[in-house]
């Protein structure tokens, strides 16, 4: 028995030891120093040689240890992200986070925000990962909570409710994008246009101005009709419901975003309302959703890429330069048309 409890102590004890720089450089023949330089991507290696030590890491498996290089630094360089992963847009700005902060030499934390977890305690995290400055995507704090946290670190508010002083804002022209909509639907022809609103969330009371705006300036008053919505599906369906229960059934409709569209045109095509023959879907956001082949949905682009780099310079500008004055970012939208608006039939 006790032969046997033997056997087995080198393959409880003996665990390997983690491959090290120093373990490279003798893999490599050259110095620790040199193998240090390559990792952080510095001059002073030949390609041949750096092209040797990376496979060298890989054949002992070495990982680079981030956190030790963090507590070495004096700065992380570290953008904490807080958002949401309930909208398409802002997942779409997240993703393009990633390169626009390896543009500037920085690197991307992300804090989600969910049911069981608050906003406070997201930011929180942030900060205590020594993350430099705070994007946050969406985000629904009152203008108070947001001046904390900008006394904090510099903060940057992706299209957010409310602005507070102290931080960046960057942001859609909301308004412009929906004016736009408004403007392609009375070209073809359009008069009953309805708007599905989005509520509180961020954007929607400019959206909701954008739509009254165009609609009397095309001399459509009498037609503005907003129906109450949350930028969800259900949203987007029950006003399907609604409007398909009414006596009056217009032919266009806007949504507050593309959620919303598709919550609308697939409760449409169910009832046997045929888009856009029998009535034209603008959605909000042009996400990934309104680009699918089998959905074809107009919608109103906000730039996902170019609202990250904006973001991220926001950023960069403040810790780098020293930027203490605070900036209101607005982007143009652009509307792209699709398959889901056409010209109004002559005995609609």
């Amino acid at each position: 028995m006790r032969d046997a409890e033997e056997a087995v102590q080198p393959g409880i004890t003996g665990r390997q030891k983690r491959p090290t720089m120093s373990d490279i450089a003798a893999r490599v023949g050259v110095s620790q120093a040199l193998v240090s330089l390559v990792f952080r991507n510095q001059p002073g290696a030949s390609v041949r040689t750096r092209e040797r030590v990376f496979e060298a890491a890989e054949e002992l498996g070495y990982r680079p240890d981030t956190a030790a290089q963090l507590l070495r630094r004096t700065r992380s360089r570290q953008l904490g992200v807080l958002f949401t992963m309930r909208h398409p847009h802002d997942v779409d700005i997240v993703e393009a986070l990633y390169p626009a902060a390896e543009k500037q030499d920085y690197h991307v934390v992300l804090s989600a925000m969910v049911a069981t977890r608050d906003e406070r305690r997201a930011v929180e995290e942030l900060l205590g990962l020594r993350c430099e400055a705070i994007l946050i995507i969406g985000t629904e704090s009152t203008p108070d909570r947001l001046a904390v946290v900008a006394g904090e670190a510099p903060v940057v508010a992706i299209n957010p409710r409310k602005r507070a002083s102290g931080m960046d804002v960057v942001r859609t022209a909301d308004a412009k994008g929906v004016r736009q909509a408004v403007d392609h639907l009375t070209e073809l022809g359009h008069r009953a246009i309805v708007h599905i609103d989005g509520g509180s969330m961020p954007g929607a009371a400019e959206r909701r101005r954008g739509y009254r705006t165009a609609m009397r300036r095309h001399g459509l008053a009498e037609h503005i009709r907003i129906i109450p919505g949350d930028y969800t599906e259900e949203s987007g369906a029950r006003a399907a419901r609604d409007l398909l229960a009414c006596d009056t059934f217009p032919t266009a409709v806007i949504a507050g975003n593309d959620r919303s569209a598709h919550g609308l045109l697939t409760t449409f095509l169910r009832a046997g309302v045929r888009v856009p023959d029998d009535i034209s879907i603008v959605g909000y956001d042009d996400s990934r959703l309104a680009g699918l082949s089998f959905i074809g949905l107009t919608s109103v682009r906000q730039d996902a890429a170019e609202v990250a780099e904006l973001a991220v310079q926001a950023a960069v500008e403040r810790l780098d330069n020293g930027r203490t004055t605070d900036r209101d970012i607005v982007l143009d939208p652009a509307l792209v048309v699709r398959e889901s608006t056409g010209q109004l039939r002559s005995d609609a």
